[in-house]
């Protein structure tokens, strides 16, 4: 008989690509993040995936102040495992993105596998009223700015997580990243069983057609072998829709409002719990099943919630 195969579902439940004004569902403030987290969490998502806010403004933050008391409320209320962004928002220094995983020390924390350019004011054309002066300045930004993940920053992330034990979701916005890593990973600065998670949609990397979710998985193949899970994340209306065509592929897959605000075409999402109800329906009507936070911890060799500094 068959092995049904299980699926991990990350929520990725609020971060910097989208401002709070794009949506009166985006969480902003720590106790709306926190519940956001523990609501999809409950809804089947196995991991989920931290960005935080200033609560005074809304403005993304990687200050571990913002953190605490939501890591402390999710982990007291969930055994989800508990992802911490190093990427923070692309006109944030290197330095300040690392903060929070220095830290607190979590099981997992992404990291972005190359410097891009990561165009969000097109979003500019679609949004025009803004609760606060910052946003529109943000997003502007990205038009000349460069997301700086280079070699040297990538090595020091690897060596905050070997000291901490901290691994990594590798998040792969273009084939070149996928090269980053291997050459990491070849170089012995990887730990164990790769996560990575290639992510769709972003202007200034890989598209979001089907041929380019094939073109990962193949490059991937390629040149990791079998020493990986793979996840997808497709950014706006490229998300659910990835989302299933990776799942048929073997992908786990993450959804959340970090990476769309949206549930159906023109309809904004109430929640990160509905877009994972969502999936998780999509996939169980597929035959597989989704893996709960232990099961996601075994897959990828985490060291265990006891062990992180919160």
């Amino acid at each position: 008989m068959a092995t049904i195969r299980k699926v991990i579902i990350t929520a990725a439940v609020t971060g910097g690509i989208h401002t709070p004004s794009m949506s009166p569902h985006l969480p902003a403030n720590p106790d709306e993040i926190a519940d956001a987290a523990i609501g999809a969490a409950e809804a089947g998502a196995a991991i989920v995936h931290l960005h935080t806010r200033d609560p005074k403004d809304g403005r993304p933050s990687q200050d571990p102040a913002h953190f605490a008391p939501i890591l402390e409320k999710v982990s007291g209320n969930t055994d989800a495992v508990l992802n911490i962004t190093t990427g923070g928002n692309p006109t944030m220094t290197v330095e300040e993105r690392l903060r929070p995983v220095r830290e607190f020390k979590p099981e997992l924390a992404s990291l972005n596998m190359g410097s891009m350019n990561f165009g969000l004011y097109p979003m500019l054309d679609r949004f025009t009223d803004f609760q606060h002066d910052w946003e529109p300045q943000v997003l502007e930004a990205t038009r000349d700015v460069v997301f700086r993940n280079t070699f040297k920053d990538i090595e020091t992330v690897l060596e905050i997580g070997a000291q901490n034990d901290t691994r990594f979701e590798f998040e792969c916005y273009d084939i070149s990243h996928l090269y980053n890593l291997q050459h990491m990973h070849a170089r012995g600065l990887t730990r164990g069983r790769l996560f990575v998670q290639s992510v769709f949609g972003i202007l200034g990397g890989i598209g979001g057609h089907p041929e380019d979710l094939m073109h990962m998985r193949r490059t991937a193949n390629r040149l990791l072998g079998d020493d990986y899970e793979w996840s997808i994340l497709g950014a706006g209306r490229n998300q659910m829709p990835l989302a299933v065509m990776g799942a048929q592929m073997g992908s786990h897959v993450r959804v959340g409002l970090e990476d769309s605000l949206w549930i159906e075409p023109k309809e904004l999402a109430t929640s990160n719990a509905a877009q994972v109800a969502k999936i998780r329906s999509a996939l169980e009507d597929l035959s597989y099943e989704i893996a709960t936070p232990d099961e996601a911890r075994e897959m990828l060799g985490l060291k265990g919630r006891d062990k992180v500094g919160f």
